[in-house]
């Protein structure tokens, strides 16, 4: 029997950051089993700068930052040029992240659910459906030819709680969650924060997960309603 065809995985935050942290130890995994990553930062979130560094110089560390992490996943990291905070929800936006979808080719899409506290993940939620749909449909002629990409899976996020719901688990192999561990050291914020333990947060929560997933280390997804269907001739 043939090896799986490895796959383009997409996953697509707000901000440098936050698809390394909520599903980095599932791209981690699936890195190591030979697919490629893409991560997409729509902001840098260069508003939540160090004391004695400015926004700008900020932004250009968080940049370095998101390709360090991809490289060590042997990825792709791509951030757009919105300013933290003020992410809009329009067609400008939606469709460089479909040309970005058309050029990568991902299977899936993961992104953030939409009850959230933080208006850029809201917009990014909106704005990667959007841009789902832009780069699906031929009619939209755009430099590269259409594609479909599945999904999109909503990621679990600290900051996007409100009526999230885990409906898929993915397991995060032991390899993958130890090279997730040492690449999420990358983002400064992840360790240096002092108003929230983001390492420690999703590594103990990628644990609770896998306990529920009946293995070591887990991260839960959610899917939009219709990916729910499904079509059985018995229950």
């Amino acid at each position: 029997m043939s090896e799986r065809e490895p796959k383009v995985i997409m996953a697509i935050g707000g901000h440098v950051g936050d698809m390394e942290l909520s599903c980095g130890g599932v791209l981690a995994t699936r890195a190591l089993q030979g697919d490629r990553i893409v991560t997409v930062a729509l902001t840098a979130g260069e508003k939540g700068n160090p004391p004695g560094m400015d926004v700008a110089d900020y932004r250009v560390q968080k940049v370095r930052e998101a390709a360090e992490f991809a490289e060590r996943l042997g990825g792709r990291a791509i951030v757009l040029p919105y300013p933290d905070g003020t992410l809009p929800v329009d067609d400008d936006a939606a469709f460089l992240l479909c040309d970005a979808i058309r050029e990568h080719r991902p299977a899936v899409l993961i992104t953030h659910w939409k009850g959230s506290i933080h208006k850029d993940h809201i917009a990014a939620h909106e704005l990667v459906h959007r841009a789902q749909l832009y780069a699906a449909l031929s009619g939209f002629e755009r430099d590269a030819p259409a594609h479909f990409a599945a999904g999109p899976y909503y990621a679990e996020n600290w900051e996007d709680p409100h009526d999230f719901v885990p409906t898929v688990y993915h397991r995060v192999s032991d390899a993958g969650f130890e090279l997730w561990r040492d690449a999420i050291a990358v983002h400064w914020f992840t360790t240096h924060s002092t108003s929230f333990e983001y390492r420690e947060y999703y590594t103990h929560l990628m644990s609770v997960r896998g306990i529920e997933a009946r293995t070591s280390y887990a991260q839960a997804f959610d899917q939009p309603p219709m990916s729910k269907r499904r079509v059985v001739d018995a229950f």
